[in-house]
């Protein structure tokens, strides 16, 4: 009898691309990744965080490099990643809110959250796509979306509306990149316990709410996250595009 033997989950030699890769959820991506064998390289639009990063990242051995963009300006997305060799691994984490209730929801609101949640995945996406089917190289493109793009929720009607788009994007992009063997597939977190969520959190009424919807009974933690996103990029999810990966403790169960 010949067993099967289990797909690799290593990433050795392969180029990674981490938006918003400083902090919160993107920072979990690129060290599990640069864990993972992959050389990493994080963009941020600030300078001394990317200089951390990267530096607390190849302190500890890891492969890693970064850069100041801002990913929001196609222009610079497209000179930056056209500039260097192409990228096998896209981590697309780069994100943030404005939670207000729909009646407060200002044009500004709409336009920050969607230019950073939405334009900057898809643009982003657009040029590393066009350098792999360029070079003819298969690849792995990870958004990272939210339960929020499955459910709605109070105060956050632009967020979910972001994500939503997010999603389909996300289908329909492994739609026209299937043919080239580039997988596009989202991770669905619940609320992570990061910087940019713990002033939500804060609220004890909201946090109260929150756990009620977690079949878990507790929030996730960004090493909730790192698991899925070495998964999705490697051989272990070959299978896998045009797929959602809800890391949500349950919440859209119901």
């Amino acid at each position: 009898m010949i067993l099967p033997r289990t797909p690799n989950q290593r990433l050795d030699g392969k180029r990674a691309l981490v938006t918003g890769g400083t902090r919160g959820i993107g920072l979990g991506a690129a060290v599990a990744l640069a864990e993972a064998g992959a050389h990493v390289t994080v963009v941020s639009r600030t300078s001394a965080d990317v200089a951390a990063t990267s530096g607390a990242l190849q302190a500890a051995g890891r492969a890693a490099a970064g850069a100041v963009l801002d990913v929001t300006d196609v222009a610079a997305v497209q000179a930056f990643i056209g500039g260097v060799a192409p990228f096998d691994i896209l981590v697309n984490s780069a994100g943030g809110a404005r939670h207000s209730g729909f009646f407060e929801i200002t044009e500004a609101d709409y336009q920050a959250v969607m230019d950073l949640n939405l334009k900057s995945a898809l643009f982003v996406s657009q040029a590393v796509a066009a350098r792999l089917i360029e070079t003819q190289r298969p690849g792995s493109i990870i958004h990272i979306s939210s339960q929020m793009g499955h459910v709605g929720g109070p105060r956050r009607a632009v967020y979910s509306a972001s994500k939503f788009a997010v999603e389909g994007l996300s289908k329909a992009m492994a739609i026209e990149l299937g043919p080239h063997n580039i997988r596009v597939n989202t991770i669905c977190p619940t609320f992570i316990e990061t910087e940019l969520t713990s002033k939500t959190l804060a609220d004890p009424e909201f946090r109260t709410w929150v756990l009620a919807k977690i079949k878990l009974g507790r929030l996730g933690r960004i090493e909730d996250i790192m698991g899925p996103v070495v998964f999705l990029a490697s051989d272990a999810a070959a299978m896998m595009t045009g797929s959602s990966l809800m890391v949500d403790g349950g919440w859209t169960s119901e």
